[in-house]
């Protein structure tokens, strides 16, 4: 349904071109939007003629048309005057809100459309002819990007999203809830498309107050060349967003491509996980380490396993490193100078993390 807002600013700009006031009101003869204050003395008159088989009717100084969406009457649109020109221009302003009411009722159609792809709620069949119906091009290059835009929020987020593409009909915008706001992007070329999306993850980022941007994270799917895959990349760009929260909590986009064996982590049962934990820890858990062999063991990792390099930014003696790897050693059975060992308990450390991320969404 097109909103008070919309019919308001459409009167608003009719009445400044024609310099005539315009009404629009229910079938109840209810204002929903005008550029005068006495809409309410019209009520009777709008009550009765939207109860007649007239179409348009010039009465009480005001010239009356009806306005349909699919030949439901919706409006009655009137304008002050009961000469020619009012005529003309009341027919025209019904005219206008009626192809409104056609156009809004369109993208509702495509927004519920583009949902059930997305959720895979659709047979294949079904989906060549609503596109088709829709004027949606089946053979476009898509990708989809997920914005999610924090736990606080003000309400024109989507808003905010659907300026940054402007009027380009090829783009899809609509909103999962609050938080969430799905983009179905079009493709025009694949040659740095991903850079492209980068930037354009950035664009909405920037599009928020500089507080809440730090709060907005931006993942996208891979390119998919059918509309009936679209659905995929909406599951990469999910899957991206939940493993950035898991292994890359500092950055705010994600492309599903850049995960590494973060990806493999997030798909593995957590029976299959807790098992491996206890294989590699016994009765240890590791949140028991401290926060200074906690440090120390990041910051090996970071150094590529350099014990050199990996004191001096410690600010401590390379024999005081070598004893808390020692230490670390004799508790886990596994030594971080070894590489096998390191990559054992890189992989351990991060499905740890996948662990109590899987726990804290299950208590939500």
């Amino acid at each position: 349904m097109i909103s008070n807002q919309i019919l308001q600013k459409t009167v608003d700009g009719l009445a400044s071109i024609t310099s005539r006031d315009y009404a629009v009101t229910d079938t109840d003869g209810v204002s929903l939007a005008s550029t005068f204050a006495e809409v309410g003395d019209f009520a009777e008159e709008v009550a009765a003629f939207a109860e007649s088989d007239e179409e348009s009717l010039q009465k009480a100084g005001c010239s009356f048309f009806k306005v349909y969406d699919e030949k439901q009457l919706e409006f009655v649109v009137f304008v002050k005057g009961e000469d020619e020109l009012a005529a003309m221009l009341g027919k025209s302003a019904a005219f206008s809100i009626e192809e409104l009411v056609a156009a809004y009722r369109e993208r509702l159609d495509k927004d519920n459309f583009v949902k059930n792809l997305l959720m895979d709620n659709l047979l294949l069949v079904d989906i060549y002819n609503r596109a088709k119906k829709l004027h949606v091009d089946i053979e476009a290059k898509r990708v989809v990007m997920l914005v999610e835009c924090g736990s606080v929020t003000d309400g024109d987020e989507i808003d905010r999203v659907r300026n940054v593409f402007g009027g380009r009909s090829r783009d899809f915008v609509t909103a999962v809830d609050e938080r969430n706001i799905i983009i179905v992007k079009h493709i025009n070329s694949e040659d740095d498309a991903y850079e492209e999306l980068d930037k354009t993850a950035r664009v909405i980022m920037d599009s928020f107050d500089n507080e809440d941007a730090a709060n907005v994270r931006v993942s996208y799917g891979t390119i998919v060349g059918e509309l009936k895959d679209v659905s995929r990349s909406y599951k990469e760009a999910a899957m991206a967003l939940d493993v950035g929260k898991i292994f890359f909590k500092e950055l705010q986009i994600i492309p599903y491509s850049n995960l590494g064996i973060g990806r493999l982590i997030y798909q593995l049962p957590i029976p299959l996980c807790r098992m491996f934990i206890q294989e590699i820890f016994e009765s240890r858990n590791p949140d028991e380490f401290d926060e200074e062999t906690l440090m120390t063991i990041n910051k090996f990792f970071e150094n590529s396993l350099n014990v050199s390099e990996t004191s001096r930014q410690l600010y401590i003696h390379r024999n005081t490193l070598v004893y808390r790897l020692d230490k670390l050693q004799k508790g886990t059975g596994l030594d971080l100078r070894v590489f096998e060992d390191a990559i054992t308990f890189k992989i351990a450390l991060m499905v740890v993390e996948y662990m109590k991320y899987m726990d804290e969404e299950e208590r939500l």
